[in-house]
């Protein structure tokens, strides 16, 4: 048997990522397994435990990924040149664009609970949330930047997009109701 290539590891793993994502979404964490995932791929179940040591993991490495998706969208927000109001509009904008155009990952990121996922799932949505609470609190100014003020607007962007991300509505088409929730946060900030 000859060794596998990395970049046909990667993709084998990338494939593993996806269907394992759209198991989840559509199952449930418990009603997914292992065998499941390889026979969607036609592959044996070997091969995801080549890749993933248990079911936990690979559900945490799909929502690590995620995870890491949204923050880079938030990074090159932050990293624009536009004055601080804007830059925040286009940060509140942006995460419910994520929701609704990535939905399925939102869901689990956000929404999938479960017993064996508790202590696997604090980790990344906390450090994800840290790094959005930095970055708002480095737009509106210590004078509006209280703990409470910035849980508050992350709760309202959270709740809008859990309210609208099974609609089947577009973000083009939810568009302007987006902005004007976006501003509305803004208003309520009180920069």
């Amino acid at each position: 048997m000859t060794p596998r290539k990395p970049i046909e590891q990667q993709v084998e793993q990338e494939a593993i990522l996806n269907v394992a994502r759209d198991l989840f979404v559509k199952k449930g964490f418990r009603d997914v397994s292992m065998r499941k995932i390889a026979a969607e791929l036609e592959m044996s179940h070997g091969m995801i435990y080549y890749h993933f040591n248990n079911k936990a993991g690979l559900f945490y490495a799909v929502v690590a990924k995620d995870f890491a998706l949204l923050d880079e969208i938030l990074e090159e927000i932050m990293k624009g040149e536009a004055d601080p109001v804007q830059k925040l509009k286009h940060l509140f904008v942006a995460y419910m664009k994520f929701g609704i155009d990535y939905s399925s990952h939102y869901e689990m990121m956000f929404l999938i609970k479960d017993e064996q996922l508790n202590t696997l799932m604090n980790e990344e949505p906390n450090r994800s949330y840290e790094r959005f609470a930095k970055a708002v609190a480095a737009l509106v100014g210590p004078k509006c930047a209280t703990t409470q003020s910035i849980w508050s607007a992350f709760l309202s962007l959270h709740g809008f997009v859990v309210h609208y991300y099974k609609t089947g509505q577009t973000f083009n088409e939810m568009k302007s109701l987006v902005e004007g929730h976006a501003e509305f946060i803004i208003k309520s900030l009180d920069i």
